[in-house]
C-alpha cells in the first residue's frame, strides 16, 4: 500500500488548500463540501477537494 492518503482531515485540507479550518467547517455544515464521517472524524476525499477548489476558482 502506498503512502498518499485519499482523504484528509478537516486540518490536513487546510493546509493542502490553503483555506482556513473555520472556512472549510463551515462549508462542510453548510453542506457545500461533502465529507465521510468515521466516527467522530471528518474526512474529505482528496479528489472532491481538487474538484471543488476548480469549480470556486
Amino acid at each position: 500500500m502506498t503512502g498518499m492518503k485519499i482523504a484528509l482531515s478537516i486540518e490536513e485540507a487546510a493546509d493542502y488548500t490553503g483555506i482556513g479550518r473555520n472556512t472549510l467547517r463551515n462549508l462542510v455544515e453548510w453542506g457545500k463540501l461533502p465529507v465521510l464521517k468515521v466516527g467522530r472524524k471528518v474526512l474529505i476525499k482528496k479528489d472532491i477537494l481538487e474538484k471543488f477548489m476548480e469549480v470556486n476558482e
